[in-house]
């Protein structure tokens, strides 16, 4: 009896083994996984980082060369020597802050009315407000562009800052499904103690709801800081260009100069690295939190 106990025991641990082998297995294959697809990533921003550093007469070679040798520091004050940086970085961050007060804003409350309040046709508003999400910029690009020029707005920042202004459907989306997640009883307790539904939106859930609130304005400030074919269509004037279209102007001007247009575009990459760097650990729990319940 002894020695069949002892038995079911040897087997026992030898199983417990083995699963911890296996796990450990797994865990070791994912990570080599996502060490390969980082590394794949992150290849064309090394190189494009490599080439900033290099002289003209490096950039082609018969092999790819990662540290340049020498290294060409100039490059990066030629590069923004040669178009208005600063004004046209003053332009982005004046639309970007716009862009992401007016979408947390207009997100925000409409995402609190379809998560926390009950009212007739709300599931079928959400639904049809859903729905617009797959219809691609494209198709409305040139109706709205008539309306905006129309109304007399075309050559100013107002078709790039007023819009989001007016809600942003995958915003509404995402805020809603993580004010899901807040327990209602919070929202009853409140009520009951005489609060207004302002108040508990204000004092309740925004304070609750910051993770979420900083991945739709991160999202908002990385859509607008890489916008490039809005600021294209709308804004005439070069002294009102962001970024991005600036960038464009200086590869028409710098085609052949590889070295200062990869300077140029190392430099409007990397306040994006920066942002994130800084709020990565708010947009992962933000994303992770967001669309347990629905």
């Amino acid at each position: 009896m002894a020695a069949r106990t002892a038995a079911g025991g040897n087997r026992l641990a030898d199983w417990r083994q083995s699963k911890v082998w296996r796990r450990r297995i797994a865990v070791t294959v994912v990570y080599i996984v996502l060490i390969a697809l980082s590394i794949s990533f992150l290849a064309p921003f090394a190189l494009m980082v490599s080439t900033s550093l290099k002289t003209e007469d490096r950039i082609f070679t018969e092999t790819i060369e990662w540290i340049p040798n020498p290294v060409r520091w100039q490059n990066y004050a030629e590069a923004l020597q040669s178009f208005p940086f600063l004004l046209y970085l003053r332009n982005t961050l004046f639309v970007c802050a716009l862009v992401v007060v007016g979408t947390v804003l207009s997100s925000a409350l409409p995402a609190y009315g379809f998560a926390r309040l009950r009212w007739k046709g709300r599931d079928v508003l959400f639904l049809i407000m859903l729905a617009t999400i797959m219809l691609p910029a494209q198709v409305t690009m040139l109706p709205v562009f008539v309306m905006f020029r129309t109304i007399g707005w075309t050559g100013t920042y107002l078709p790039l800052v007023v819009p989001p202004f007016f809600g942003s459907a995958f915003a509404i989306f995402l805020l809603r499904q993580f004010f899901l997640t807040i327990p209602q009883e919070l929202s009853d307790a409140a009520r009951i103690d005489g609060c207004s539904e302002w108040r508990i939106f204000w004092q309740i859930i925004v304070p609750l709801s910051v993770p979420a609130l900083a991945t739709v304005a991160l999202f908002a400030f990385i859509g607008a800081w890489t916008d490039f074919i809005n600021p294209l269509v709308y804004l005439t004037d070069e002294n009102t260009y962001t970024l991005a279209v600036g960038l464009q102007t200086f590869v028409g001007r710098h085609s052949s100069e590889w070295n200062l247009l990869m300077a140029a575009a190392t430099v409007v990459t990397l306040p994006l690295m920066v942002v994130f760097f800084f709020t990565q650990r708010l947009f992962i729990e933000g994303i992770t939190l967001t669309g347990i319940k629905g």
